[in-house]
């Protein structure tokens, strides 16, 4: 796994993000995981795994799904840094990716697969996350279409789980993990166009509506959802789809 991609679309002279050259992460068991809501020519969420030194990225048009019967398509793009992982701020219009950088989501994810190296030349990644607002069991799936050999198109899927939900989690949780701001406001401190990152925000924003993640993690935030599907016995049952499902 290799930065040369990244580091050949960008110019550090004139954007801020982080190019790599910096000292190694300390070896940890805890890989970071990373959402990054980006406002260049369209609105999409970057979705990021730590894993052999780099950030493993996929691009997420519509953002990670909650509902394990949405299928999410993840197209593959070269690997970023890991000091890309709080990146929060502006590229420049007329570099890779012009617009405006929100760390969404932020936290740690762990393999529920012995071998991650070869899950990913199978296309089929099983995985945990503990994020400020992901949590619980998803997968990563290769699938054909969209998407070239080097840089493939994936599905993201929330496993069924104490965590799975039909709510929209990028709708009710908008803001910044890290420092609460919105797109626009972040825009506005770092001289970028607020116009255009506000049109990815729920109001017209002057940031004051801001405020950080108020979902918690862990059992706490589980429980709340699984009372929520009890309750809800009337409910016409949804088909669920989970990659462990026998194929007919």
């Amino acid at each position: 796994m290799s930065l040369d991609e990244y580091n050949q679309k960008r110019d550090f002279g004139k954007t801020p993000e982080p190019s790599g050259e910096g000292k190694p992460r300390k070896s940890s068991s805890k890989q970071i995981y990373v959402v990054q809501k980006h406002r260049a020519t369209q609105l999409h969420y970057d979705f990021r795994l730590e894993w052999a030194g780099v950030l493993l990225s996929w691009a997420v048009p519509k953002g990670p799904s909650l509902d394990p019967s949405v299928k999410r398509l993840a197209m593959q793009v070269e690997d970023h840094p890991i000091e890309y992982a709080d990146f929060e701020g502006v590229i420049p219009a007329d570099e890779y990716g012009g617009g405006t950088v929100m760390v969404w989501d932020i936290g740690t994810w762990e393999p529920e697969v012995p071998e991650v190296d070869e899950a990913l030349r199978k296309g089929d990644l099983k995985f945990q996350l503990y994020g400020k607002k992901l949590q619980g069991s998803w997968v990563l799936v290769r699938t054909r279409g969209f998407g070239s050999r080097s840089k493939p198109s994936w599905l993201l899927i929330k496993h069924r789980d104490a965590y799975a939900s039909d709510d929209d989690i990028t709708v009710d949780e908008p803001y910044s993990a890290l420092s609460g701001r919105s797109l626009g406001r972040i825009a506005r401190d770092n001289g970028g166009n607020v116009e255009q990152a506000a049109t990815a925000d729920p109001l017209p924003s002057d940031g004051v509506a801001a405020k950080p993640s108020t979902r918690g993690v862990g059992k706490k935030t589980g429980a709340k959802r699984a009372a929520k599907k009890a309750s809800s016995s009337t409910a016409k049952t949804r088909s669920i789809w989970h990659s462990d499902r026998p194929k007919r």
